[in-house]
């Protein structure tokens, strides 16, 4: 479709009227995008725009939907605008997924929890930690964020992340993070955090129920694809 616009093509044949006609379904991806991104520029439509990204990333959609706003702004056609909106339609996509699980799903186990979390994590290029405020059947209460970038470990603090446990009275906490290199071991650096948040926990009476470091199976030598610090011996027993 290079060379032609959007307005070229009959009524029926555009993206937009296609959808309205079909279903989302029933568009393929560049056709999607194209919605998206809302108009093309001089010599393609915002078809053939999004076929170019797409050809861009090889065809891979994790990697457009996780790529940098700064990678996305220099791809023709897309500008400062269409790669915020980009950013902000895959975030859409990402926490629908997440709203998938059961909300009360109870995280028993270092595997359920690891599974809880795959969908935040899955192609994250920076660290992230968070934290997941259980109740007394270890079900989600509530989810968050505490920092992104964890290259110095001194900049997760215990008020961060016991804030929001003392605010709602929540007794049980479990920690988690990424490593986007793959390999989910911890970094001595990540031992001594979690060895600090513990005592901070303790201080508050808020127990530590484990620190999960998500990877992946391909970068884990287990294969499992995640790290559990209870289960490793690195933690005290219940």
């Amino acid at each position: 479709m290079d060379g032609h616009l959007l307005s070229d093509l009959p009524a029926e044949e555009r993206p937009r009227e296609r959808l309205e006609r079909l279903g989302a379904s029933a568009l393929s991806t560049p056709e999607l995008l194209a919605i998206l991104l809302r108009t093309g520029v001089r010599g393609s439509s915002a078809t053939a725009v999004g076929t170019r990204i797409l050809e861009h990333f090889q065809g891979e959609l994790e990697a457009l939907a996780t790529a940098p706003l700064e990678e996305l702004q220099l791809l023709r056609g897309v500008g400062r605008a269409k790669a915020v909106g980009l950013a902000a339609a895959f975030e859409l996509g990402r926490r629908l997924a997440a709203s998938r699980l059961p909300p009360k799903i109870s995280l028993t186990s270092p595997a359920t929890v690891a599974e809880y979390l795959q969908t935040r994590f899955r192609q994250r290029e920076q660290e992230e930690f968070h934290v997941l405020f259980l109740n007394a059947k270890h079900q989600v209460m509530a989810e968050e964020c505490v920092t992104v970038g964890l290259k110095d470990r001194a900049l997760v603090h215990a008020r961060e992340v016991f804030r929001k446990a003392v605010r709602t009275g929540c007794l049980r906490v479990v920690l988690a993070h990424n490593h986007p290199s793959g390999d989910p071991r911890p970094s001595p650096e990540d031992v001594q955090l979690t060895q600090n948040l513990v005592e901070a926990g303790k201080v508050l009476d808020i127990r530590v129920l484990d620190h999960i470091v998500l990877g992946t199976r391909q970068g884990d030598p287990t294969g499992m694809g995640y790290f559990s610090f209870r289960q490793g011996r690195l933690m005290e027993g219940p």
